[in-house]
């Protein structure tokens, strides 16, 4: 099986990361750096059905299907993902813990099965690399230390 790991340290404290990765408002604003994917119906309570809405590319819909599995909040959110025309399930955990003058956030992906699975992991490593290492710092930044949006702050980009 293949996997995504990703470990990301913010200069930020925790509830704030947990904050700008699990606001639906806040998290088009990080995606945008990848894919681009806005949540529909995401809360974070264990069985909510949700899905990440993202633009349509050959071959691919733009939705994924995801049901939330486990929360600990602020520390750790687990959701299974799937692609809407179907194939294999996997899951994506979220772990965020104090770390030295900020934040560690661990992000893994994991279940990927078979070739197929090889190249999806490979696709989606880069892409979610590209949005834990400069989406989401970007947002961070734009919050102030209670987690609102700061004045001016730049606008999500459409999708």
């Amino acid at each position: 099986m293949s996997a995504i790991h990703i470990v990301c340290d913010y200069p930020h404290p925790a509830a704030k990361v947990w904050r700008a990765v699990t606001d639906p408002t806040l998290i088009p604003r990080w995606t945008a750096t990848g894919a681009g994917a806005r949540p529909e119906g995401f809360t974070t309570t264990v069985g909510t059905e949700f899905q990440f809405i993202a633009k349509p590319k050959p071959g691919w819909s733009g939705i994924v299907d995801c049901v939330v599995l486990e929360v600990d909040e602020p520390r750790l959110l687990r959701y299974s993902w799937t692609d809407h025309g179907g194939g294999d399930t996997t899951e994506v955990t979220y772990r965020i813990e104090p770390h030295a003058t900020g934040t560690r956030f661990t992000y893994d992906h994991t279940g990927f099965a078979g070739v197929g699975g090889f190249f999806m992991a490979q696709i989606l490593g880069r892409v979610r690399s590209k949005m834990l290492r400069v989406g989401l710092p970007a947002v961070l930044n734009d919050l102030d230390e209670a987690g609102r949006l700061r004045p001016g702050s730049s606008p999500e980009r459409p999708l």
